[in-house]
């Protein structure tokens, strides 16, 4: 048996397929996803069909909207490792001295932290 290289096709196409599922047990459009997300639906169309590669902050305000952790989405579209972001999340989830708002504020830093710095490696590659 061949092992064929994974195709980045596949990723986009899959995470494409997540968002539609979650959308649809969320009850939702895709019009009134991509209102509550602020994005066109063409757009969130699109994303949906595996055809756009979206960015952080697009998966972060579709997770807003389908009240989903962004970290999910993050590691369905490659951008975070599962194994580090599930440690960490879980590790901010058990802090008992914390409120639910303060590690839902947590993670959302963490989130954006992640993002930010997926965006700058991509940025500052070696010549």
């Amino acid at each position: 048996m061949v092992n064929r290289p994974i195709d980045p096709r596949d990723t986009w196409h899959d995470l494409g397929e997540y968002i539609r599922e979650q959308r649809r047990q969320a009850e939702l459009s895709v019009r009134k996803l991509a209102d509550l997300a602020g994005m066109s639906n063409p757009y969130l169309s699109q994303i949906e069909r595996g055809l756009k590669r979206p960015s952080a902050e697009i998966l972060q305000q579709i997770a807003r909207a389908l009240q989903l952790s962004s970290e999910s989405l993050y590691v369905r579209a490659g951008i975070l490792d599962s194994e580090r972001e599930s440690n960490l999340i879980d590790a901010i989830r058990s802090q008992n001295g914390l409120t639910g708002e303060q590690k839902q504020i947590l993670i959302r830093i963490y989130e954006s932290f992640a993002a930010e710095h997926e965006a700058d490696s991509g940025d500052h590659a070696a010549p």
